[in-house]
């Protein structure tokens, strides 16, 4: 039960009603919290990983036992709530020379992320049904070093496994409109993703989407080479704009709630807010990625930079920016798509052959804010972008805010410090990115998951299941 302070308690505190007398084990003392309702001082009181007290501007009232651990945060830093990262493929078991769930999980926490949701496809099996959901969670288990949750996959055929993946903890089930890259992972006719999103209405499940229209793709020109505007051609906007128009169409046929993927094409804005404003059950994301780069700046032959939808022009990336403000973009996530420096060609610089993906789950955070800063966003705004927005949008429960009966999940984060990003010293398992050598503003000083600093030497995330 949570008790709103009525003059028991010290002043600007809620607290949490405690079983046990033992007081807190954890106390943090911050000059600078953000907590739901701003920024402000606070002492948080911990038990059990979880968040009893929180006294703003004021003195905890409950007891601190005798070996409670005490952490400081001076008036250089602020505590944030650890971030969400909602989109993040680890790509274990299967391909884990691409990535894996020990080197992942570190990057998640070096980056004040203290919760990823894994991606179903890229791995060996792929999460389409129970039984690759329990492989799955075998390897994850011993390596997490934050916690980690999944997501199911929608292929043709799977629609019986939905239920049971849904009944067995997944947060909602990915599909694509277009080609995956992967053939064990194939996309779904918009007749079949319509039929899909019916029967998850019935659970109240939702669909994740890879929004990019396979027949506007198929007529788009074909191959590319190391030229980034003829790669850049040969994704067109109009392919995401159909397909999410098909999205919208199908979970208004359906009431199924629906998410559209790493967001590319700002044409596509309008129609989304309409669909909102209509009361469409429909969520968006966009990347780092998309917010920090435009097409004009892209080196031919920069194979780092291929992604899925891709990078587009200036004019678009700040349009995008304007979505975020308006609300009509939710939230952001890294679509963190790693894989070997020899699959990115960075010899050749075939954007067409090379594989499509950006590295940057252990900078999102500081990528985001240099951006955000420039612009005249609060700090306030990005965290929730990161954090309590992309926990919403997949029902991520306890997580996301500096708020009684949460997890104490926490970054430390000193928003004024100026880094410059070295791609060999990432947590990464494959150590190229494209912000290597990038100046970025706002470095993760610590990261505390349920009430426990991420030491890097010992996991301790858990596995996440959907209620």
């Amino acid at each position: 039960m949570i008790v709103e302070d009525a003059g028991s308690t010290a002043a600007g505190a809620a607290v949490l009603d405690q079983t046990s007398g033992q007081g807190f084990d954890l106390v943090i003392r911050a000059k600078k919290a953000m907590l739901p309702d701003g920024v402000s001082s606070a002492e948080i009181g911990v038990k059990d990983g979880r968040i009893v007290e929180i006294a703003a501007d004021s003195t905890l009232s409950g007891a601190v036992a005798e070996d409670a651990n005490v952490i400081e945060v001076d008036e250089t830093q602020i505590l944030l709530p650890g971030l969400v990262d909602t989109h993040v493929h680890v790509n274990d078991p299967g391909r884990s020379e691409w990535e894996g769930f020990d080197s992942a999980t570190r990057a998640a926490a070096a980056g004040g992320v203290t919760t990823i949701i894994d991606m179903p496809l890229n791995s060996l099996p792929p999460t389409v049904n129970v039984e690759s959901l329990d492989i799955k969670r075998e390897v994850a288990g011993p390596k997490a070093f934050v916690d980690v949750g999944f997501w199911g996959g929608a292929i043709p055929g799977n629609t019986a496994d939905l239920g049971p993946l849904h009944d067995a903890g997944v947060y909602g089930f990915k599909c694509f409109l277009e080609d995956s890259g992967v053939e064990e992972f194939p996309p779904l006719e918009p007749a079949e993703m319509q039929a899909d999103m019916a029967e998850l209405a019935k659970f109240d499940g939702l669909l994740i989407v890879h929004a990019e229209d396979h027949e506007v793709m198929a007529s788009a020109p074909s191959g590319s080479g190391p030229k980034f505007s003829d790669f850049l051609a040969t994704r067109p906007r109009e392919a995401e704009n159909v397909a999410i128009q098909r999205v919208i169409d199908a979970a208004r046929a359906t009431g199924a709630r629906a998410h559209i993927l790493h967001l590319s094409s700002s044409d596509a804005l309008p129609s989304i807010a309409a669909a909102k404003a209509e009361g469409v059950k429909i969520t968006v994301e966009t990347c780092p990625h998309y917010l920090v780069f435009s097409a004009e700046e892209i080196p031919d032959g920069a194979t780092t930079h291929k992604c899925c939808p891709p990078i587009r022009e200036e004019s678009n990336r700040e349009a995008l920016w304007q979505g975020l403000i308006d609300g009509t973009i939710d939230c952001i996530v890294s679509d963190h798509s790693p894989s070997t420096a020899e699959l990115k060609l960075l010899d050749s610089g075939d954007f067409g052959a090379a594989w499509g993906g950006i590295s940057s789950l252990q900078l999102g955070l500081s990528l985001v804010w240099t951006e955000a800063a420039k612009r005249g966003i609060d700090l306030a705004e990005v965290v929730r972008w990161m954090s309590s927005a992309p926990a919403e949008v997949a029902r991520v429960e306890n997580k996301g805010a500096i708020a009684v009966g949460f997890d104490a999940d926490f970054a430390v984060f000193a928003p004024e410090e100026e880094w410059t990003v070295v791609a060999t010293e990432l947590h990464h398992r494959n150590q190229i990115t494209a912000y290597d050598t990038r100046t970025v503003r706002g470095a993760v000083k610590s990261t505390i998951l349920r009430g426990t600093p991420v030491s890097f030497d010992e996991p301790q995330g858990k596995l996440l299941r959907a209620r």
